[in-house]
């Protein structure tokens, strides 16, 4: 799978001020690891791993995908990049994980979405864009296995999707902390939802994204879109 905005949009976005919490003084959110372990679920081409070992510089990141290929590309941006030292990556199918000693602070995924009837015949593809390869109830209940006490679980999933999501959410124990609704440009309707949730209940913060400003001449970056992603695009 190549690059996408949905990619995007998680790598800068998740954890909001994790780095404020966790680096520049004690909090809560670092209450049980001396070290900060985050998990990318699917993590394709390691374009999330990436973005968070950049925003997040004593974290380790583990990387996990059921795709050889996808891993083998990975390692090599990985090993392309200043973060190989923050990044491991292994073939792993979230579906089969067991309660593991390894315990994360931090566990984002850009799950497959897509239902059976958009299924293409491309088996990659279909594996990494469809739900039967890692569905919502399963990718929620072992991110509730996994995650530490005062951690955060961030996805991106189709807007209409999201309520659903978080009632599944709830039924583990996770509560929505934060949520980004997000939209193409004012005119369209939103198409994604950004969610990340922890296990304390709080009032959740809601905001929105609009991608582009319309101008007669072209679309351009909105500036709350170009303000999140300032650090990644050239």
């Amino acid at each position: 799978m190549k690059v996408g905005t949905d990619g995007v949009l998680l790598g800068a976005w998740a954890g909001g001020n994790l780095n404020l919490n966790h680096h520049s003084q004690p909090s809560t959110l670092n209450s049980q690891l001396s070290t900060l372990n985050y998990l990318d679920v699917g993590t394709g081409t390691g374009l999330i791993a990436l973005m968070l070992a950049q925003r997040f510089p004593d974290a380790q990141i583990t990387g996990i995908d059921i795709d050889e290929a996808s891993l083998g590309q990975a390692q090599e941006n990985v090993e392309a990049s200043p973060f190989r030292g923050q990044i491991s990556l292994k073939k792993q199918d979230f579906k089969q994980i067991d309660d593991s000693p390894n315990q994360y602070n931090l566990i984002v995924s850009n799950p497959p979405f897509y239902k059976e009837d958009t299924l293409s015949g491309k088996e990659a593809r279909d594996v990494a864009r469809h739900t039967t390869s890692l569905p919502f109830e399963i990718l929620i209940a072992n991110a509730a296995k996994l995650l530490t006490d005062d951690g955060l679980f961030a996805v991106i999933i189709p807007y209409g999707e999201a309520s659903d999501f978080i009632s599944l959410c709830a039924i583990h124990q996770l509560y929505l902390n934060r949520r980004t609704n997000v939209r193409a440009n004012e005119r369209k309707p939103f198409k994604r939802a950004l969610l990340e949730f922890s296990r304390h209940l709080h009032p959740a913060e809601i905001t929105t994204l609009t991608l582009y400003q319309l101008s007669t001449v072209n679309s351009q970056l909105s500036t709350n879109y170009a303000m999140l992603t300032k650090d990644f695009y050239l």
